[in-house]
């Protein structure tokens, strides 16, 4: 084994803002939720969040990049494919994962095109709010998929924001069965509620007849099994997964490891940005089953770095945040 994970997902510079919710009322942006919006767009709304507010913070980003990343930063061994330009933010993107330690698909000939760009929004009361313009990344296509490093991995992690876009959504299978076909395990997740209520049927196709590991929260699991009840969602999700974690948010999460079902328990922090909170869950998560911790360790990690997360500003911790975390393990 090469990777402990092999991640598939977007290539997003992030660009975070402090706004107020007035903003979102003079902008017509729905709060909360992740919207995908036109290049035009993007530069119209970038000019308005600079001068309004002034630019918080610039990282390379993406859910699973984010996700590959925190795992990588905890210890374990990555590798991600995703796309993006022969532009100066794609300069930028190879960069930032080289210094995470992040193996990718990504060279010198990579297409002419934009990278993909994501203004992050975060309100008083730590709610992220994404609009999305995917540029390039919108068409990652399976001759980026690395069937090598893929094979020769212990999980593939899929991510569902690659539902939006036809060629990735493609990809994203195709990793799948690739990992089926080398005995490599699937893990997946929801990535954002969004996804679930207007792509389901493709979200439906990407997990196909069944993953080894989910991640979603409470509402995406709910969206996902049509239903109000928790209860009923759990059911539901058991019957696509052989084992998930639930994020519940100031609840803490629920892990499911095919026989029991483990509670996590929050970690209680004044919250100040919720952008990461998922994908370092997920990334905590899988860093503690590739290195022989069981589903109740793991929660506890996964829990005390996503509240790590969310108590300062950006979705990932720097690099030596992640040590003194194993101490739950």
């Amino acid at each position: 084994m090469s990777y402990h994970i092999y991640g598939i997902g977007n290539a997003l510079v992030d660009k975070e803002f402090e706004v107020d919710d007035a903003f979102f009322k003079d902008a017509g942006i729905e709060k909360g939720m992740m919207t995908l919006i036109e290049e035009d767009q993007l530069a119209t709304m970038l000019t308005t969040l600079t001068e309004r507010y002034g630019l918080k913070k610039r990282a390379c980003g993406g859910s699973a990049a984010n996700t590959i990343i925190g795992a990588s930063y905890f210890g374990a061994k990555t590798f991600y494919t995703c796309n993006v330009a022969n532009d100066e933010a794609g300069d930028f993107y190879i960069a930032d994962m080289k210094a995470a330690g992040v193996d990718t698909n990504l060279g010198d000939d990579r297409d002419a095109g934009v990278t993909g760009k994501c203004l992050v929004m975060v309100t008083p009361d730590a709610e992220r709010t994404m609009n999305t313009y995917l540029g390039i990344t919108s068409e990652l296509h399976s001759n980026h998929i690395d069937e090598e490093a893929l094979a020769k991995s212990e999980y593939a992690y899929i991510e569902g924001y690659l539902v939006t876009s036809e060629p990735s959504r493609a990809a994203a299978i195709q990793v799948r069965e690739l990992a089926r076909k080398h005995g490599v395990k699937v893990a997946m997740t929801f990535s954002d509620p969004a996804m679930v209520q207007f792509f389901k049927e493709g979200v439906q196709e990407m997990v196909g007849d069944g993953v080894d590991l989910l991640f979603c929260n409470e509402q995406e699991a709910k969206l996902f099994a049509d239903t109000d009840d928790l209860n009923t969602a759990i059911e539901a999700i058991k019957k696509v997964a052989n084992t998930f974690a639930i994020t519940l948010g100031p609840k803490g999460a629920l892990a499911w490891d095919g026989d029991a079902l483990h509670e996590i328990a929050p970690n209680s922090v004044t919250a100040v940005d919720s952008n990461g909170a998922g994908d370092m869950f997920a990334g905590a998560f899988l860093y503690a089953i590739t290195h022989g911790y069981d589903f109740a360790a793991a929660g506890r990690l996964a829990s005390a770095a996503s509240a790590q997360v969310v108590s300062q500003f950006g979705p990932r911790l720097e690099a030596e945040q992640h040590a003194p975390l194993k101490d739950v393990l």
